[in-house]
Order: structure tokens, then sequence, then C-alpha cells
């Protein structure tokens, strides 16, 4: 079973954190899905994603195309994840559920902590999932460094 890894954004955007974070899970040689809420946003996200310069390339798609099997990261509206996901990372409060969690690796709750709807947003997603005995972590980069904040199960 996966574990729910909380990160409130308090000081660096999803822009900045995102890519990071999809980074690591590439480095540990998973496959992603990136779920979001609206398609303006995920259309936003996979033109943030081309910027990074060489060094930093993030291979990805928007679901809906022909490769999206093929993909490492992969963008999108909904639950499939044609790529084979082992990690899938929620952004601007999309739907998870803890059968996901214990499917995957890892589930990350990325949340912007300047959104008081967001915050509790993240606040319900953690007692469900928690509620439900998926183990979770919040992390928080309020001190300028992200910190383990708290933990459960």
């Amino acid at each position: 079973m996966g574990n729910a890894l909380f990160y409130h954004l308090t000081r660096s955007p999803l822009e900045a954190t995102l890519p990071m974070l999809l980074a690591k899970s590439l480095q540990a040689g998973w496959h992603v899905v990136v779920r979001g809420r609206g398609a303006e946003r995920l259309d936003w996200l996979d033109q943030k994603l081309w910027l990074g310069g060489e060094e930093s390339f993030l291979p990805h798609g928007i679901a809906g195309g022909p490769h999206d099997a093929l993909q490492p990261v992969l963008l999108t509206l909904g639950a499939e994840a044609p790529n084979g996901a082992q990690c899938l990372m929620a952004v601007d409060g999309a739907e998870i559920g803890p059968e996901e969690c214990r499917a995957l690796e890892r589930v990350c709750v990325i949340f912007d902590g300047n959104d008081p709807a967001a915050v509790e947003r993240a606040r319900g997603q953690w007692k469900a999932l928690t509620g439900a005995g998926v183990p979770a972590q919040y992390w928080s980069e309020e001190s300028g460094r992200w910190q383990k904040k708290a933990e459960s199960g």
C-alpha cells in the first residue's frame, strides 16, 4: 500500500514545486499522473512544464493523445492512468480516494496554503484518507525548506 503526502504551498507556487516532485518521482523510476480539475489549468501546467531547460526537461503529455500509454508524466482530468502510473499528484483539489492510495506507490496532494478553500479541501482529504487507514504525511515549506510536520499511520 502506498502513502499520501500532502504538500502545503506557502512560499513556492505550484509551477515551481510540481516539477521538483515530478523529477524525484521519475528518478525513482515511476510513471506519474497529474490530476487536475480544469482543462485550462492543465494546459497552463503543460506550458509551464515545457519551459524548463534541457537539464530539467520533464517528458509529459496531456491525456487524450495517441501516446498516453508511453508518457512518463500524464496530465489528466479523469481517474484513468493509461501510462501505468505508480504515483498520482492531485492539484487544485482534484478528487482522490483511499482505493487509489492503496493501489499506488504514492499519492501527492499539492495545495495552495494562501487559498482558504484549498486548505479546507486538503484538510477534508486528509481526514478521509487517514480515516480509511491510508498512511499520510503533511509537509510544509513555511520555514523556507520542506519539513514534515505531521504523520498518520
